[in-house]
Order: structure tokens, then C-alpha cells, then sequence
């Protein structure tokens, strides 16, 4: 079966105090710290694409695991909604050309925002099962920076740039279980980008995140045959602190296992899920796990990983 065998990250080592923009906007250490989560948050250079930051998680990706081999690769999807330049072609392509895959890889995008990472592994998957592929890519990188305002105290304060690589195939530590998927584009004008400026309702997308996510993680358990007591852990989209301490609590079950880390990374999209895996699950003792993104679109998807 095909599951995740290691996951890299690249996180801009440059970026913006968000202490520093809380004195801009009137806001207090502990609204940035209760509130949004993030004292720091990581931002590309202004020399650098999308592609650029898939590039960098790809070399971490191949230096931690140096018996994969870049000719090796069959498979590699991008997950982003900020792509290079104009958006054509796809980001998947310029990757591949930079890292000089070999041209027999497939390569495509996927347009989703906070949901990707759970759509992009099953994606992946069913992609490579289905013809018959042995080493696939999953990439995230979605920097928000292209396009919030820096005026904006709604959006400026919460997301920062970063890049993962997860490499799928056989033998994996980390296999697929149950997932279940959700899309609601009536919430579309929640989250959006109009004339290259990015908008979003704070307080509907908290209402949808506390409404929406934990009865579908409570779906997902069920439909499992599991409990709560069985999740080691639940790695949920770092949105806000607010936005996962509020959908823990409303879960009513061990609030605890919901991992929140964002201090130095804000709300990176679609990469923030990859990012809690590496940093602590892979190399943990744990057994399983339930993720959950949701965002844009309105969409949402929420998955149980399991040890092989």
C-alpha cells in the first residue's frame, strides 16, 4: 500500500515580528500570542517564486533520505493556489524542470488552500495505485504573502511562507486510513482574492471552522469504529490559536491531543499539517493519528494516519 515514507520541510529563515506588527494595529501580547498564535512569521524573498520554495523542501527532502534518487521519481503534485507568476504553467512543471526530474514523471497542481495536504495525499495515492507508480512527491507551498495586505490587520498578522515535500510510496512507516471530504462554495466569498488582494471574514470562517470540523472529525472516528481514546494524536489546520483552541474544546474529547504549533511558523496554508507531522509524529511512538484541513472554498478534509 502506498503511504508516507518522510516528509521535509524549507521555512524561510527571514520574515516579520509580529510583535512589532501588533504595535502597528493596537494589539497586545496576549492577543498575538492567544489570538493568533505566531510571534514570528516566516516570509520569501522577494527574489524568490512558489517554485523556489517547492525546490528547497525537495532538497531537505532527498538530503534526510539519501537512498532516494530524483531519477527515481514518477509522480510529483503541487498543492497550491499561489503558483508562479501568472499561473501557467502549472508549478508542478517549473519544479520538475529545476530539479531536473527525469520527463517521464507526472506532474500536475492542485488548486486547494488549508484542505490540500489531506486531498493531496489521497490524491497521490489513488493516483499512483491506479498506474502503478513507485515514488511520488506530494508538495506544498501556497505564500500568502503575494497576496495579503499588509494593511490589512485581518490577514497580515496570520500567515506566513513555507514549503513541505512528502515523498509517498511502498513499504511506508505511515499508511492511509478512513478519510471523508467536504465542499460548501457558498461560503466562497469568506475567503477570496479580488484584483491580486486577498480578503477573508475572520469571524465566518471561526464560525465554520468550530461548526464544521469537530463533529466531521466525530463522523470520521465513527465511521472508523473508533474513539477518541484511540487517536494518539489530532494534527488539525494551525489556522489561529484561537481557531484550534476553539475546535479542541468543542470536540468533547481529550482536548489535550490537539497539537498546536504556529509561534514561528503562522498559518502557512496547506503546508501547516505536513509541518506538524515532521516535526512530531514521524519520529514518534504513536500509533495513529486524525488530521483535518479546512479553509477556502468553503473545503474540508479530515483523514486517520496509521502505523504500518
Amino acid at each position: 500500500m502506498i503511504g508516507i515514507k518522510s516528509i521535509a520541510s524549507y521555512v524561510p529563515v527571514e520574515g516579520v515580528d509580529n510583535y512589532a506588527q501588533g504595535a502597528k494595529f493596537a494589539k497586545d501580547q496576549d492577543f498575538i500570542l492567544g489570538k493568533i498564535g505566531s510571534t514570528f512569521l516566516p516570509r520569501k524573498g522577494v527574489e524568490q517564486e512558489t517554485s523556489d520554495l517547492c525546490v528547497e523542501a525537495v532538497r531537505a527532502l532527498f538530503a534526510a533520505n539519501p537512498t532516494l534518487s530524483p531519477d527515481a521519481i514518477d509522480a510529483l503534485i503541487v498543492v497550491t493556489q499561489n503558483g508562479d507568476e501568472e499561473g501557467l504553467p502549472h508549478t508542478a512543471a517549473i519544479v520538475q524542470d529545476k530539479l531536473g526530474l527525469p520527463t517521464h514523471v507526472a506532474a500536475f497542481d492542485i488548486s486547494l488552500g488549508c484542505s490540500g495536504y489531506v486531498y493531496g495525499i489521497y490524491a497521490m495515492k489513488g493516483f499512483m495505485e491506479a498506474a502503478g507508480l513507485k515514488n511520488g512527491l506530494l508538495i506544498t507551498a501556497d505564500p500568502y504573502s503575494k497576496i495579503v495586505d499588509p494593511e490589512d490587520r485581518n490577514t497580515t498578522m496570520l500567515f506566513g511562507d513555507a514549503a513541505t515535500a512528502t515523498w509517498m510510496a511502498e513499504d511506508a512507516p505511515w499508511l492511509l486510513g478512513k478519510a471523508k471530504f467536504g465542499t460548501d462554495g457558498s461560503g466562497a466569498p469568506h475567503l477570496k482574492v479580488s484584483e491580486g488582494v486577498f480578503f477573508m471574514n475572520g469571524r465566518q470562517v471561526f464560525n465554520f471552522a468550530l461548526l464544521k470540523v469537530p463533529a466531521h472529525l466525530h463522523e470520521l472516528l465513527d465511521e472508523s469504529a473508533l474513539q477518541a481514546s484511540d487517536i494518539d494524536a489530532f494534527c488539525i489546520h494551525q489556522g489561529s490559536a484561537a481557531i484550534v483552541d476553539a475546535v479542541a474544546r468543542r470536540f468533547e474529547g481529550e482536548p489535550e491531543k490537539f497539537i498546536k504549533d504556529m509561534v514561528e511558523t503562522g498559518n502557512t496554508v496547506s503546508s501547516s499539517i505536513p509541518l506538524l507531522l515532521e516535526k512530531h509524529v514521524l519520529a514518534s511512538a504513536w500509533n495513529r493519528v486524525a488530521i483535518s484541513g479546512f479553509g477556502v472554498g468553503l473545503s474540508w478534509g479530515s483523514a486517520i494516519l496509521y502505523r504500518g
